[in-house]
């Protein structure tokens, strides 16, 4: 598997300054949420660091990587081809040996999933607590993801499903299916 170091190196001449920053953060949330729940914390670096590297990458470019790497686009992709970095990120790492859990955890790091492991449950929490960010309400989740990461995970989903309603944008599926799994739980 390459290293932090190499990745880092990489990530630099790609993302943007603030892109890169973000992604570091991530790193580094996904480290502190992974020791709290015993995961090892140097995959939940590493997949922290990548989870974004296909972000910045043009919609057309999006659209022709899915093209040439037989990656599926679903009908709520088409409309916001942005989400799209997710899958191209999970295929991006394969260079990189990453596993399935963790190219899964890129995967779903922005809609959800019903499918989210312990890891793709971190990288999640992490990419919308990460120190850069600052939005009402973070303090709290940052406190809640060290205490209930399930509780965690779906307070988060409601706040990102109502943000995209507020915006008038379709909203993922896989967001409304992880809900509805957790929400019995609380």
């Amino acid at each position: 598997m390459e290293t932090i170091e190499n990745i880092q190196a990489e990530l630099k001449t790609i993302l943007s300054e603030e892109r890169y920053n973000h992604s570091i953060g991530v790193m580094k949330k996904a480290e502190e949420l992974a020791k709290q729940y015993g995961v090892d914390t140097h995959i939940a670096a590493l997949t922290g660091l990548t989870h974004d590297i296909g972000k910045e990458i043009s919609n057309v470019e999006k659209i022709q990587y899915c093209k040439e790497h037989q990656i599926e686009i679903d009908d709520v992709e088409i409309h916001n081809v942005g989400l799209l970095h997710a899958k191209i990120g999970a295929d991006i790492t394969k260079k990189y040996g990453f596993t399935k859990e963790m190219q899964k955890a890129i995967l779903y790091h922005t809609t959800g999933h019903v499918d989210m492991d312990l890891l793709a449950k971190i990288i999640f929490i992490a990419d919308k607590i990460e120190e850069n960010r600052e939005y009402e309400g973070v303090e709290e989740l940052r406190k809640l993801a060290m205490q209930n990461i399930d509780k965690c995970t779906l307070v988060i989903l409601d706040y990102t499903i109502k943000k995209n309603i507020d915006k008038g944008v379709l909203i993922h599926p896989d967001g409304i299916f992880a809900r509805n799994q957790l929400l019995p739980l609380f």
